[in-house]
């Protein structure tokens, strides 16, 4: 059984009358990436904040690689890496210089505390910008030096909150790459997005939080199955034409429904996985004068899966929490 690097018992977090952590429960093994999901104000960052030790629990325990965070918050500081969603630099400081102060406040000195700075500036390709101003720097190279600093004491686990948000493409598949290469090194990523599709690329586990609480946990595949549409299927549809074509189409045809529109169509759920069903719906399209160019069975994307289980939870009126 694999250890545990994080540890999260029936956690509350109440601010008055406000709670915005209700009862939350999870395991996160060690060597994992785990991701953190839900939307603004779900109680993602107050979690982690708890998790680092800067915040306290209302009630319920959390530790992490076996340590409680509030009994022993300096120990386990000396473990984890902290890379919250917005982070200060100094001004007229560089960024060789940044790293250098935090690496001297970690207690690093002599020539060990120069071989710390100039590994994690390797891993993190901040050499180019050793003598760039850490304050004046794109999102992208902001987010590198935060991942810089949050490495410096080579922690066994890594706590990221929306490291992605406001990055370009290309910053963000080399935050992915980099996040892999972290975890093929042993260490435990818990990392926290509403971009759930780049998470269901780079992680082994995911978590979807609502309102407070723990709504789904599992892997992506699980989350499609339990979002409550395991019987139907999607499809994308591309017609010479407006869109709006198959938008009316859809609405007097019955189980059948327009998901999304598409500057050449768009996606119909059909109610049904038989292949047979789809091909009659095909039939009715082409037999009611849409020409169409491209029909192709397409995978729910968790977007859409996420918000049936929302919308699945909100009906039954308390969470159901899947696992898988």
């Amino acid at each position: 059984m694999a250890e545990i690097a994080i540890r999260v018992q029936n956690l509350y977090r109440s601010f008055g009358d406000f709670t915005a952590v209700s009862g939350v429960s999870f395991d996160v093994p060690r060597g994992s990436v785990c991701g953190f999901i839900g939307a603004n104000g779900a109680g993602k960052t107050t979690t982690m904040r708890i998790i680092a030790s800067l915040d306290y629990p209302s009630s319920g325990t959390v530790s992490v690689c076996g340590l409680n965070v509030v009994n022993h918050p300096a120990k386990v500081r000396r473990l984890i890496g902290w890379m919250p969603d917005h982070f200060g630099n100094y001004e007229h400081m560089t960024v060789l210089e940044y790293l250098d102060f935090y690496a001297r406040a970690l207690g690093y000195r002599g020539k060990e505390r120069q071989m710390r700075v100039e590994e994690v500036m390797e891993f993190a390709d901040l050499f180019p910008l050793a003598d760039r101003f850490s304050n004046k720097l794109s999102k992208g190279m902001t987010q590198r030096l935060g991942l810089g600093r949050a490495l410096i004491n080579d922690p066994e686990v890594l706590i990221m909150d929306e490291p992605a948000a406001g990055l370009d493409p290309k910053a963000r598949v080399e935050l992915k790459h980099l996040i892999r290469v972290l975890a093929e090194d042993g260490k435990t990523i818990f990392i926290s997005s509403h971009i759930l599709s780049e998470l269901g690329e780079m992680c082994d586990h995911l978590l979807f939080m609502n309102d407070g609480r723990i709504v789904h946990e599992g892997n992506a595949d699980s989350l499609r199955v339990s979002g409550g549409r395991a019987n139907v299927a999607l499809y994308r549809v591309h017609i010479v034409g407006s869109p709006e074509q198959l938008g009316n189409w859809a609405e007097v045809n019955p189980n059948v429904e327009l998901m999304e529109t598409l500057k050449q169509g768009g996606r119909l759920e059909i109610a049904s996985s038989d292949p047979e069903q789809a091909a009659y719906v095909l039939a009715r399209m082409i037999q009611d004068g849409l020409k169409v160019t491209e029909f192709h069975r397409e995978e729910r994307n968790l977007e859409d899966a996420f918000i049936d289980l929302l919308e699945n939870t909100n009906q039954a009126g308390a969470p159901a929490v899947a696992s898988s």
